[in-house]
């Protein structure tokens, strides 16, 4: 089984668009979006969920007024300043460290395991779908990241299918290096600024530390030719196949709003050709699998 993985070192470069259309050219997948945060494939592939379930992880104090007496060492030891002085727990700003539990003489603050977001399997007119939204404030991205993915296997070796397309979170924290630990390859997509350079040269090196093969795609190429021409060149210097460029073209924006990938708007538009040359050289080079028909 392969995994690929598309990423970015910032958000906006067109990651999930460029993951939306491979998803309309590739055969035997399952498709994940690892973007917990602000996922949003769905919105271009329309998936009908037939499964859901909590994603709990961690503690939230509640303080059972019936029992507290107010002593104010809760609210004392607090370094979050997360209990008011009507010794009320503020969710947001409890980050379920655990001391007032501990310390509290009244045994009068409850610790239960909060629910953090909420992960889908869906079908898709592309093919089955996980998915996952973390809940507004919530951390443990890494973890809903790292469940999102082990799902989609699960349904890949389930479903007897040999490929995970699966969408990353831009940046490079703690939910990117989850979502391409252990991944087949991965697929940078960059754009031709010098904040676009400067994020691809991180994530590069965070794939290099997990020992993953990497390669490059430059998107709306044309706006700056001759940034690309040096991003190109960074490329090669650092060994790094350059997988194509793709030009500046209304018909992503207008696919997105019709709720299709580029390949199902308008499969002769410039960005669809560039799209489908980026694809073949993809999966030539890392053996995955393709289906034109």
């Amino acid at each position: 089984m392969k995994e690929l993985i598309v990423i970015s070192g910032k958000g906006g470069t067109g990651k999930t668009s460029l993951l939306a259309a491979f998803a309309s050219l590739a055969k035997d997948k399952v498709l994940c979006d690892a973007d917990v945060d602000a996922a949003d494939l769905y919105l271009i592939l329309e998936p009908d969920i037939k499964e859901r379930q909590d994603f709990q992880e961690g503690h939230r104090a509640e303080i059972n007024l019936d029992k507290c007496t107010e002593c104010g060492l809760c609210r004392e030891l607090c370094r979050f300043d997360a209990i008011s002085s009507e010794y009320k727990v503020d969710p947001i700003d409890c980050e379920g460290c655990g001391v007032c539990v501990y310390f509290c003489p009244e045994d009068a603050i409850d610790f239960p395991i909060k629910t953090c977001g909420e992960l889908f399997v869906s079908e898709t007119r592309a093919g089955p779908m996980v998915h996952a939204r973390l809940g507004i404030a919530e951390d443990n991205s890494g973890k809903l990241v790292t469940l999102t993915r082990k799902q989609a296997k699960e349904l890949a070796q389930e479903r007897d299918l040999s490929l995970i397309l699966t969408d990353g979170p831009p940046g490079l924290a703690c939910p990117v290096i989850a979502s391409i630990a252990g991944a087949s390859a991965v697929l940078i997509v960059t754009e031709p600024t010098l904040s676009g350079q400067h994020d691809m040269d991180r994530v590069v090196e965070l794939a290099n530390h997990f020992g993953i093969p990497a390669s490059v795609c430059i998107n709306k190429f044309d706006l700056n030719p001759d940034m690309t021409v040096v991003i190109e060149q960074y490329a090669r210097d650092r060994g790094l196949p350059i997988m194509g460029r793709i030009p500046f073209d209304p018909s992503f924006t207008k696919a997105m709003v019709q709720k299709q990938t580029v390949i199902e708007y308008d499969g002769a538009s410039q960005a669809a050709r560039a799209v489908v040359d980026i694809w073949e050289r993809l999966a030539a080079r890392f053996d995955l699998n393709t289906d034109q028909s």
